[in-house]
């Protein structure tokens, strides 16, 4: 919906001033605060259109407005509609994490909560997304071997297999050898799975024994559960307002639930890869009173996975979307260096 200049200039003042004081906001208080070049006469009539066009809404107890579901929505699509091409600085070092993927989405997910103050949800890339890192083949007994599988995102998957007949050290020292040769550094697929346990240059002996591992293998190519990070839960109700406590008590339930919230995160990345939800286009009852906004994180071609905040409908949308943009771009950057989007 079209506003005129003045118009988007007093719902943004109004949003503004209602996140920073949790007061509804009166026409005087825009005009001498605020320091607009209007009467408050001025003020009121455009505060009454905003009002009748159901970007702000006023408390029967009080003169002065405060800005509906649709208001904020109108507020965060003009930030979004003037962002710059690249993020500004976010104080997020991960020079020191290595290749350590899993410290790497922890250390995202605590800076951004910090910096925030809000609840910070960091999905971590898929298993499937993820490259093999090392493969050990181990003998526990002379009949039981144990297959265990690292993976760049620091998923460890451990399969123990039992064989009718005790098994050779040599056998499960060459196994080792040969795994780490064909798959460490890719994707684990059903291609090049396939390429690694049905070589046709391997020896009838060697081809029995992987089979007998190959399941440790495909666990892996088909896990499809996504992990979550979450930080800020120890501060989450620090300066929380009186009316958003029952809020705030549906977020944590869902927070038991972290395949609601991981649905949640999937469904709002959209090919833009930055993304502001409010209220109700969460699309989940428990969450109506909060908003969503974040960033999609991963490689030039494809998303891995998404850098979130979730708070209050009433929260700095700057500053949240700033956040989330800059968290995701260093840690888009990290990850560059860590996959080889050709495995």
């Amino acid at each position: 919906m079209a506003l005129t200049e003045r118009q988007r200039e007093i719902l943004r003042r109004v949003v503004e001033e209602y996140v920073h004081t949790g007061q509804p906001v009166g026409s005087k208080n825009l005009v001498e605060g605020a320091g607009l070049s209007v009467s408050p006469s001025t003020v009121r009539n455009e505060l009454a259109e905003l009002e009748r066009l159901q970007f702000l809404t006023h408390p029967h107890t009080s003169a002065g407005r405060v800005p509906t579901e649709q208001g904020y929505r109108y507020y965060a699509d003009e930030i979004l509609s003037r962002l710059e091409p690249r993020p500004g600085e976010f104080p997020l070092d991960l020079s020191e994490v290595r290749s350590e993927v899993e410290s790497a989405l922890q250390a995202t997910t605590e800076m951004l909560a910090q910096v925030s103050q809000l609840l910070a949800l960091v999905s971590a890339p898929a298993v499937d997304t993820s490259t093999v890192r090392h493969v050990e083949v181990l003998r526990l007994q002379p009949r039981v071997v144990v297959v265990v599988v690292i993976t760049s995102t620091g998923a460890v998957t451990k399969r123990v297999l039992t064989f009718a007949e005790p098994v050779d050290q040599g056998l499960v020292g060459w196994a080792g050898q040969y795994l780490n040769e064909q798959l460490a550094d890719r994707r684990p697929g059903a291609r090049t799975l396939r390429r690694c346990f049905e070589d046709p240059g391997l020896g009838a002996r060697e081809r029995r024994f992987l089979d007998a591992l190959r399941p440790a293998f495909d666990d892996l190519a088909s896990a499809g559960e996504t992990r979550l990070y979450v930080g800020g839960t120890a501060t989450l109700l620090e300066g929380v307002r009186t009316e958003e406590l029952e809020s705030y008590r549906h977020l944590l339930e869902v927070l038991e639930r972290r395949a609601a919230l991981l649905e949640l995160l999937g469904r709002s990345l959209g090919p833009g890869r930055l993304f502001v939800r409010v209220g109700d286009e969460l699309d989940n009852p428990a969450l109506r009173d909060l908003a969503l906004v974040g960033a999609a994180y991963g490689l030039a071609n494809r998303a891995l996975g998404s850098v979130s905040l979730l708070g209050p409908v009433r929260m700095d949308y700057e500053k949240a979307i700033n956040s989330v943009r800059g968290a995701a771009w260093e840690l888009s950057r990290f990850l560059e260096t860590v996959y080889d989007d050709d495995a």
